[in-house]
């Protein structure tokens, strides 16, 4: 009973140590380690792990009840390790930033499934009749080339000095951006972007031209997706294609044929190296705006072909010893005038264009040259003295096709196309109009008509000589060009009939019949005009003047080509051979005498409007006709230019090099109508023509003479003879 009080007997603590008293062996203050969390919180902040716990020391050996011994201190990390900690915990949130960022911008792009290279914007390729080129036309300036049209150094400079790794990096190369950050930085040269070729056309095809951010990641992200779609040969194709040239360029093809005027196939090594120059600052570098910044930017390139193994030492030495220069314009840039009278009318022939083509037109490079230099020429040493400053020259063959348009003086300075556009008062180059309106009413060249004052309800018409001849036949009178002729010649066939003729013809501008439509007072343009003299060239066959020959598709494939068109029978082939003689007095003893060619028949008519403010010449013969017009485009009178002075000269030289070589022919009809021959005699106004003429003329193949008004009192073919025609052949 007693061991069991022993065993529950309350024991009490006891504070005091084994041994002697010693106050201060007493330590009654908790330590971290006794408190909640403690040896966790010691742990972390000397830098052990998270969730790990120390064991504890065990305790102080002797006492009971005595103080336990502190843990050792754990090595804390080196100032090295914590910076790498940070670095890859930087690093991991920076990757995660960055792949929200791109996905970001990724999601502004259409999806990548749907994407696709845009198509190039057509070109129109206007080729002359020998096949050169003329003009591009289109947003591009040039068509699409293959690469393997191209010689080898010419895609290689490109690479050579915009995108060295351009074979080695897959759309982004590190090491370029890098080096342009390290060049921006530190200012060394011209600021860098660091951009790939395949950046830059992904810029290109994608994305505005805008410097930002967000721009230049979406551009990396659109080179990648290029990278896996395409070879490189065939990003670098697409490159070459679409990247900008300055003035209007895209494509090396255009910019080619922009400053060298030569396709791209045959530029030289120096021509490339200024080409692959010229991408980086289009404008500052252009060779034909800054010829020494382009050679030196060229220099550099070539220097980075050599290096690269692009190019020989000997090839670049060549290059360097005879560095690239822009080609001289030829003459004002005539042939872009054709080249917009192109585009005005292929609408009409083959529609919408949707990829490259090919026109071919009617125009004769060579003669366009001289029309353009005949002009220029005229207009330079004359201009100032008779206060002339513009002209335009149209020449076609007796069927419409055009062989030579000028529209003016300049293109580069002025795109209005006279020749097409401008409407002007043609003066006495009208009168043919008047002249074949009274031959088909009866009239042959030996009418006689009085040369004498007119007057018309208050309009008195005068000569330009001011003098008067008395009597005079219609094919003098036509020739010296008498006002007071052809105005008694509109009023006896009236205006209406005159204008009838003409817009029979072709003419097409609204003319006034009035009285003085006889002296050409509506307004008509040279295009037009020329168009309705070939008619008398060609013996009657109105015609519809037109340049386009034909339309192919880049790889050959004919989409439109000109056919058999024109207005028919427009003239009575026996008023053509009168028409004809008359006119070719102009040339042997009228007002366009100086224009005369030796061994040509030529015929024509001159022209001279009110105050001299316009001057005009047509003339042809049976293969060519031309018409020049000289004036100011404000319509301010003229120093006395007349249509048998300035315009002549400038029609001869382009008649004279159109014609060297030909053989002459004659002009349809004109020969029976000559000045002195029986025809001539035979067909005077009293002697009437017989049937039996009329029928011996249509069995033998010849033209028949115009009617004739019968002889006063009676006369000319009987009823019946009149009913014999008209069952045998139609005619009445």
């Amino acid at each position: 009973m007693a061991k069991e009080r022993e065993r529950t007997r309350r024991v009490e603590p006891r504070f005091e140590a084994e041994g002697p008293a010693d106050p201060a062996a007493l330590d009654l203050r908790l330590s971290r380690g006794d408190r909640a969390g403690g040896g966790v919180a010691r742990e972390t902040r000397n830098g052990a792990s998270k969730g790990t716990t120390k064991k504890a020391a065990p305790a102080r050996a002797g006492g009971r009840g005595g103080r336990a011994a502190a843990p050792a201190p754990r090595r804390r990390r080196s100032f090295l390790g914590r910076l790498v900690y940070a670095s890859m915990i930087l690093g991991l949130w920076g990757l995660v930033a960055v792949a929200g960022i791109v996905a970001f911008h990724a999601s502004q792009l259409p999806p990548i499934d749907q994407l696709a290279v845009p198509k190039r914007p057509p070109n129109i390729a206007i080729l002359a009749a020998d096949g050169s080129l003329l003009a591009n036309r289109g947003e591009t300036g040039g068509r699409t080339v293959s690469i393997r049209e191209l010689p080898p150094y010419l895609p290689r400079a490109f690479v050579a000095i915009e995108d060295r790794r351009f074979y080695g990096h897959m759309g982004i190369d590190p090491i370029g951006i890098a080096r342009a950050i390290t060049q921006n930085l530190t200012r060394r040269g011209v600021a860098q972007g660091g951009s790939t070729l395949t950046q830059q056309l992904a810029k290109n095809l994608f994305l505005t031209q805008e410097r930002t951010a967000s721009r230049k990641i979406q551009e990396a992200i659109l080179a990648l997706w290029l990278e896996h779609k395409y070879s490189k040969d065939e990003i670098l194709e697409l490159y070459l294609n679409r990247v900008y040239f300055g003035a209007g360029a895209y494509g090396v093809e255009a910019a080619a044929q922009r400053y060298f005027a030569k396709p791209a196939k045959d530029v030289t090594l120096a021509e490339a190296a200024m080409l692959g120059g010229l991408v980086q600052a289009p404008s500052r570098l252009a060779p034909n705006r800054n010829l020494p910044a382009a050679q030196a930017r060229a220099a550099q390139v070539l220097a980075a072909m050599q290096e690269l193994g692009f190019a020989k030492q000997a090839e670049v030495q060549v290059a360097l010893a005879k560095p690239a220069k822009p080609a001289r314009a030829a003459g004002g840039g005539s042939a872009n005038y054709v080249a917009d009278l192109v585009m005005d009318v292929l609408d009409d022939y083959v529609g919408k264009i949707e990829a490259d083509v090919t026109v071919q037109t009617t125009v004769d490079p060579g003669l366009q040259a001289v029309a353009e230099r005949a002009l220029v020429d005229e207009l330079n040493q004359k201009g100032g003295r008779y206060n002339v400053g513009q002209g335009a020259v149209v020449a076609m063959r007796p069927d419409g096709a055009i062989r030579a348009l000028i529209g003016g003086r300049d293109y580069a300075q002025s795109q209005f196309n006279r020749a097409t556009t401008a409407k002007r008062q043609p003066g006495s180059a009208f009168k043919p109009f008047v002249y074949l309106a009274a031959v088909e009413r009866g009239l042959t060249p030996d009418t006689v008509r009085e040369d004498a004052p007119v007057s018309i309800k208050g309009w008195n018409p005068e000569n330009y000589s001011r003098n008067y001849s008395g009597p005079v036949t219609l094919r003098d009178a036509l020739a010296h060009s008498l006002n007071t002729v052809a105005v008694r010649l509109g009023q006896e066939v009236g205006p209406r009939a005159v204008v009838q003729t003409a817009q029979r013809l072709g003419i097409t501008s609204a003319l006034q019949a009035n009285a003085s439509i006889a002296l050409g007072t509506s307004e008509v343009t040279p295009l037009e005009l020329v168009g309705a003299y070939a008619a008398f060239a060609n013996g009657g066959t109105g015609v519809i003047p037109y340049v386009i020959a034909g339309v192919k598709t880049i790889d050959g494939r004919s989409i439109y080509k000109r056919g058999l068109s024109g207005l028919g029978r427009v003239i009575e082939p026996g008023a053509v051979g009168m028409m004809n003689a008359m006119m070719h007095e102009v040339f042997a003893s009228g007002t366009a005498k100086k224009g005369d060619i030796p061994g040509w028949d030529l015929a024509g008519k001159t022209g001279t409007s009110q105050d001299f403010r316009d001057a005009w010449v047509v003339g042809y013969s049976g293969t060519l006709v031309a018409g020049v017009w000289l004036g100011n485009d404000d319509g301010e009178p003229t120093k006395r230019v007349s249509g048998g002075n300035l315009p002549v000269e400038v029609w001869n030289r382009v008649m004279t090099a159109a014609l060297r070589g030909d053989k002459p022919v004659p002009l349809p009809g004109a020969a029976r109508w000559r000045r002195g021959s029986n025809a001539v005699a035979a067909a005077s106004p009293a002697a009437e023509p017989t049937i039996g003429g009329l029928i011996d003329d249509l069995l033998g193949g010849g033209q028949p003479p115009p009617r004739q008004p019968a002889p006063r009192g009676g006369g000319g073919p009987s009823r019946e003879d009149k009913n014999f025609l008209e069952r045998l052949f139609g005619i009445d």
